[in-house]
Order: structure tokens, then sequence, then C-alpha cells
């Protein structure tokens, strides 16, 4: 050691999370295997890389929310892409206003720490962060999805865009795959400005494509002879080499040698292959549980008078009790009666081949807890595979089929750490990410 290589400054920890939206541990382990995705292979080779499970419901909005501040629906207030005002039955979008419990990077920076976020979801309008954060879905405005808004005329000049066209490639697959590369090509331009331009301690990047590939062509991964399974494949090749480009640049970063800096890989729920989807809210009506007010209702907003119960995108369901509801017919001394009913009847329905819907039905209080759970539904569903339930009304039956093949899966998530800590569960990550910057090597 020279004279004065004991007094130069450490390179401070750096950390680096990658997040593939939607892609399941069960898929990793097998395009592995098959040789398709050798730059995360090589990766997975170091550290633990294991299966892990979300929150229920398991959606984006709610799960990515768990992620980036490390509680559940109870304490940061959002259950699902749609949510009810308290009192009413009017429908809003949540967003990061809404939002009730600090962020990762929040608690960084008051160590702080710089961050970078790119599309990450849930985080639209963007506020501001030590650092600099793009809000992923369900951005609508560019302009108010960038912090520091300086930064929006320089996205422009790169071809970012937030999200590609879901209304048409959901139809047009050729055109699907044509804006999912070129949504990809825009995340990696919006990785290179920003991993140059801000001298960051923690770097967030997240890949949604993969979530819109797999809802329309899951059937892609699963049939051999499908007639889009080698476009599948290769748009998950492009995601290969884009983590991989990524990991060689943190393997640059000074101390990522000595195992100072940190390297995250997750997914905030898995998927599976749709058998059909499950109208709750025609389960409901059926039963003599819920009521409208007009022959063809277009949302939970239409709900008539004598409802006892209804229900809201994807498995949730409200009592609609007295004093909680404008129209509320359940009284508090029936609440557990109508809850353990609905709860029975829920648990018993069956598909047409006699298989059961429903894996288990929770509580409210099973699984949430915090200030807000009052805000959360009575019951929330965990679906058996292929059972995709919805809270969509005026369908015609119980069970029915879209163009959607793929659906959300809660216990196929994956988590990678190039330390080798272990996180079973979403809600543990971002304590994870935190000690990056305490533990030592």
């Amino acid at each position: 050691m020279g004279l004065f290589d004991k007094f130069r400054k450490k390179a401070r920890p750096k950390a680096v999370v990658v997040g593939l939206d939607g892609v399941p541990h069960t898929l990793l382990e097998n395009f592995k295997n098959r040789g398709l995705i050798p730059n995360m292979a090589s990766i997975f080779e170091s550290g633990y890389l294991g299966q892990m499970s979300v929150c229920i419901p398991e959606i984006s909005s709610v799960s990515w929310s768990s992620f980036m501040t490390g509680t559940q629906s109870g304490e940061h207030g959002i259950f699902g892409f749609m949510d009810l005002e308290p009192g009413t039955y009017k429908m809003y979008f949540p967003n990061f206003k809404d939002l009730k419990a600090p962020t990762v990077w929040d608690d960084l920076a008051a160590l702080g720490k710089k961050s970078v976020v790119i599309n990450m979801p849930a985080t639209y309008p963007a506020r501001e962060i030590n650092g600099a954060l793009v809000s992923g879905f369900v951005a609508i405005d560019i302009n108010k999805a960038v912090y520091p808004v300086s930064l929006v005329p320089r996205l422009h000049d790169i071809g970012y865009r937030i999200d590609l066209d879901t209304t048409k490639a959901r139809h047009d697959h050729e055109f699907l795959f044509d804006d999912l590369a070129a949504t990809l090509e825009g995340r990696e331009r919006a990785t290179d400005l920003l991993w140059k331009e801000i001298d960051w301690d923690l770097f967030i990047l997240v890949v949604t494509g993969t979530d819109r590939l797999m809802h329309f062509l899951w059937d892609a991964y699963e049939d051999e002879d499908h007639p889009y399974r080698q476009p599948f494949q290769d748009y998950f090749r492009k995601v290969d080499r884009f983590v991989g480009k990524l990991f060689d640049r943190f393997g640059d970063l000074e101390g990522s040698s000595e195992g100072r800096n940190h390297f995250y890989m997750l997914s905030d729920h898995g998927f599976m292959q749709i058998k059909t989807e499950v109208y709750l809210n025609k389960w409901l009506v059926n039963n003599g549980y819920l009521k409208f007010q007009k022959d063809q209702p277009e949302t939970i907003m239409d709900i008539g008078p004598g409802s006892t119960a209804f229900a809201m995108d994807p498995s949730r369901i409200y009592i609609n009790l007295k004093g909680k509801f404008p129209m509320g017919t359940v009284a508090a001394g029936d609440y557990g009666r109508v809850l353990e009913e609905i709860r029975h009847g829920i648990e018993s329905l069956t598909f047409e081949d006699g298989s059961k819907i429903a894996r288990k039905v929770f509580l409210k209080e099973e699984l949430y807890h915090g200030p807000y759970v009052d805000h959360g539904p009575d019951l929330a569903i965990l679906s058996r595979n292929g059972y995709d339930l919805k809270g969509k009304v005026g369908s015609e039956n119980v069970f029915g089929r879209t163009n959607l093949m793929g659906m959300h899966s809660q216990d196929d998530a994956f988590f990678y750490s190039s330390s080798g800590v272990q996180c079973a569960t979403i809600f543990e990550v971002k304590r994870a990410i935190q000690d990056s910057f305490t533990t030592k090597p």
C-alpha cells in the first residue's frame, strides 16, 4: 500500500435494479436451459435466482407499489388499477399522488443518495426526486411523466415512448412486434442518456413490453407450432441483449469487482395461459347479490338499489354496507353472515369441467394491515391456474373469453441478486436494496 492509499476516498456503493414486468421464474428457467437468453443465464450463474410471490391481487399497480415501498396495500393505499373514492361508487385511477408510503428512492434521498428511475409503473404524474424519474404505465402525458421536466425534449429527441399502442397491438400482431422493438430501443437510449447524465447511486429500469407480449401471445410460448413462436422468442433475445449490456456497464463501475455494488432483477408477477375468464359481477347478479339501475350497465357506478355486494377488477369483492356506501343494504350485524355466504359461494364455484375456480378466498384482515385497510375489498380471491377473474359488468355469462391469451400468476415471479441475498416475497426487495448501501461486502 502506498503512503497515501489509506487516505483515498472509497468508491461509494451503487445498486442497479432491472424489472422485467410479468416475467415468470419458470419461463426464465426454460429459456435459460434452452440457450435462448445467454446473457441472463451468465448473470444468473453467480448470485441468487429464485421464485418469488407477490401481492394479491397480482397486478402491476399494486405489485410495483409494494416493491417500491416495501409495504402492502393497507399501508401504501393502492388496491387495484381502479379504486373507489371513499363513501361512493365512483371509480378512479389511483396514481403516484395516492401512494401513502415512502419509496426506496425517497428513503435513500434522505441519506443523500441520488436515483434514476425509468419506466416504473404507478409513478405518474412524476414528482420531484433526488435524481431523475420517467414514469411508466399508466402515464398519459410525457410532459407530466418526467422529472426534471428539462429532460422531456431530450427524450423526444431519442424517440422515447412511454408504452406501445396496446389497442392496436392487441389485434395486429405484426404491429405488436414492431412496436415492442421500437419501445425497447427507446428504453435503451434513455438508459444511455441518464446513466451518463446523472451521478446516481441507485439506477432502476423496468421493461414492460414483456407483460404486453405475454398478455397477447402467451400461447406462442407454449405452442411449438404457433406462427409467432419465433418472434416471441426473438423479443426475449432482444431483452436479453439489453440486460447483458446493462450488466457489462455495471461490471465496469468502480467497486463492482470487490462486491461493493449490487445488481438486482425481478418481476412483479408471473404469467400463465388463460383457460377462461370469470366475470364475478355476473355471478353476483345470478345469485341475487347485485342489481343495476339499467339493463346494460357500463361500470359498477350503475349499481342499483337492493345490491348486497359488487366486484372490482380483478378479484375484489365489496360488501354493500349501510353507512359506507350510498345505497348500502347490509347492516353491520349481518356483515359476517353475508361475507361468509359469498365466500363459500365463490369457493364452491366450478367451471364446466367441474374444476373449482378459486384457490383461496381471503378476508381483508388476512391480507392487509395498516391505516388504509378499510379502503380495501372485503374479500380478495386468489384463483386457480387459468381462471382470470374480472370485474366486468354487463356480461351475458359467468365464463367467457376475449382475445387475451395470458393472465397473471401470484407465485411465479422471480428475484435475482448478485450478492446472493434472497427475497421470497416482493415486500422484502426494498429492504434488500437499502441494505446495499449499508452492508459491507
